[in-house]
């Protein structure tokens, strides 16, 4: 092969790849973004945030995925689908956090789940415990997440901005 040849291979590849890889950029898994959806996302943010953690690969996002269908639940139509998306969720959490229940942020998602969970679920027995949990703990989470606490404490009615 002539070195005109290889340069054009080696650009075309160059291209590829960027063009392919600059699309999965802006899937990429951002924790700021996925705590907005948990917030005040709308089910479309939510779906959106489902899809990128599906296709992302990172320890954990079953954590994050059952956050999400948790809080979908709370929008679906129909008892049955409602409460199908919620032991979905419920499953994928409960499971990552008994692999590793020491996880400051892993029991922040559950506190925010059992918090506007309705009690008839009985999803409210470690409210007080994860709250304490996270409190002693709030130094060791990054900065997205401890951002992602404070904002959220100021509506909680377990943790306070104080706290913080």
């Amino acid at each position: 092969m002539t070195y005109r040849v290889l340069v054009f291979l080696l650009f075309v590849m160059v291209f590829v790849n960027n063009t392919v890889y600059s699309q999965d950029r802006d899937s990429e898994f951002k924790k700021a973004l996925f705590y907005k959806a948990m917030d005040k996302g709308s089910e479309t943010e939510i779906n959106n945030q489902l899809a990128i953690i599906k296709v992302s690969s990172f320890a954990g996002k079953g954590a994050f995925e059952g956050a999400l269908l948790m809080k979908k639940a709370g929008m679906a139509g129909g008892a049955k689908k409602k409460l199908n998306l919620f032991k979905e969720g419920h499953k994928k959490l409960e499971g990552i956090l008994n692999k590793d229940s020491l996880n400051v942020e892993y029991r922040f998602l559950r506190l925010i789940i059992q918090e506007h969970t309705p009690g008839i679920l009985g999803y409210k027995k470690d409210l007080g415990k994860d709250s304490r949990f996270i409190q002693e703990n709030f130094r060791k989470l990054p900065p997205v997440v401890q951002q992602a606490v404070t904002d959220y404490s100021k509506q909680s009615k377990v943790l306070k901005p104080v706290n913080f």
